[in-house]
């Protein structure tokens, strides 16, 4: 069978979370589609020692060949282009070797490669945005514009933004959002280009209240001392409140803080539960300068298996992301996961499609303004909210993340680049 071989460009690492969560899954599907996929990525050293056998496993079983290639992270810029370099050789290699029919590049480094590999040999390239990405690295404060070289950097990724986004065969936005705003831009030829949302999508069958028991819950009750859920909400109901993932950069966690202190006047046993890796002894210090005690706070690290059951601990699950012009092309993978859980949102408008999604669903409460006045309106909603059935949040999960869903949306948006007929349609 000849089939059409996709080479798959990641800086990031299928090591990483974010890898197993955001890559992997997809590719999984397509390959069992009958698409030869070969991923290059960039691994952190350590993380590569720990799960190298592991992942190499996993996407052997699913006939995915992998390239994978060790990340640079100084210094600063010249490791980069260091890791550029070695990416295009290593493309140039696989295609002496076997004729490639799809350059599928994540992100902005990796289009660097996928771009020059069309010019110079006339290979499709698929310009998987994820986010603005120049725009993100200033609003996150990661490049200071006020300094020559990022100015300098930014200006580059947002002339090659427009390039990738004229040249690509077709590209991927997470968000109808960001795809209107692209296709809003008079700089574009060929208006609308070609665009296909798929946001990122949650592993529904992982994330399933329907799986979990309470007998499996009772450990972590135990082990970080809160008290089962009820069903009826009242002043004294411990409600506990989840976040998950990293806090600092994009999102907001002194106005979490803040919302959680507004949330113990209504509640006074209530307890944040914070899922991260991030580290207790700065989160505790950070929430206690904006008034809250030690004890409000339960601070755990869950590996990938043990996230669903910690999830499900929480109430609701709450987050608020910077709602910079760079994040309407967001889609917080969080999102879709909490969903299929069962468990409502509280988050802000904004970001992405974030309140579309929320309103259209009715599976969570939106925050408009970071005041103690927006907050409390918020907070009055929260018994109505969990009156609502937890089917109700995992059917929002599916409609707009589900895994499946994503794999079909890059099949079509493959097939369509592979074939004479599949040119353009857009998304």
């Amino acid at each position: 069978m000849n089939q059409n071989h996709v080479v798959f460009l990641s800086y990031d690492g299928m090591t990483d979370p974010l890898g197993q969560s955001q890559v992997i899954p997809y590719l999984r599907g397509l390959s069992a589609k009958g698409f030869k996929i070969t991923i290059i990525s960039f691994e952190k050293k350590e993380r590569f020692k720990k799960f190298e056998s592991s992942i190499n496993s996993l996407l052997h079983s699913c006939l995915i060949d992998w390239e994978p290639l060790i990340y640079h992270a100084s210094p600063p810029v010249f490791s980069t282009l260091y890791d550029i370099w070695r990416m295009n050789k290593a493309v140039k290699k696989l295609h002496r070797n076997r004729p490639i029919s799809i350059v599928h590049c994540r992100s902005y480094i990796t289009s660097l490669v996928g771009q020059q590999f069309k010019a110079k040999h006339g290979i499709p390239f698929l310009f998987d945005m994820r986010a603005f990405y120049a725009d993100e690295r200033v609003d996150g404060g990661l490049w200071n514009l006020r300094n020559p070289l990022f100015n300098f950097i930014f200006s580059y990724f947002k002339k090659k933004e427009t390039e990738f986004l004229n040249q690509a065969d077709y590209t991927i936005s997470l968000t109808n959002s960001g795809r209107n705003i692209i296709h809003s831009w008079n700089k574009l030829t060929k208006q609308p280009i070609p665009i296909e949302v798929i946001p990122c999508c949650a592993d529904l069958t992982h994330f399933d209240y329907n799986r979990i028991t309470e007998s499996e819950l009772l450990p972590y009750y135990q082990k970080l001392a809160l008290a089962p859920k009820t069903n009826t909400i009242t002043p004294d109901t411990p409600l506990v409140i989840s976040y998950l993932g990293s806090l600092g950069t994009w999102y907001m966690e002194k106005e979490m803080f803040s919302f959680f202190k507004t949330l113990k006047k209504t509640y006074s046993n209530a307890k944040f539960l914070l899922i991260t890796m991030d580290s207790p002894s700065e989160i505790i210090r950070k929430a206690l300068m904006h008034g809250l005690q030690e004890d409000d706070l339960r601070i755990i690290a869950g590996q990938r298996q043990e996230v669903p059951f910690l999830i499900s601990l929480s109430h609701f699950s709450l987050f608020f992301i910077q709602p910079f012009f760079s994040k309407q092309g967001s889609s917080p993978t969080k999102h879709g996961e909490i969903l299929g859980l069962g468990i409502p949102v509280i988050c802000n408008s904004g970001v992405g499609d974030i309140k579309e999604i929320v309103q259209s669903t009715n599976s969570g409460l939106l925050v408009e303004e970071f005041t103690e006045e927006s907050y409390q309106k918020t907070i009055n909603q929260i018994p109505e909210l969990l009156k609502r059935p937890k089917q109700q949040f995992r059917e929002a999960a599916f409609k707009w993340y589900s895994l499946e869903t994503g794999i079909e949306r890059y099949f079509k948006v493959y097939s369509q680049i592979v074939s004479p007929q599949g040119k353009w349609g857009n998304g």
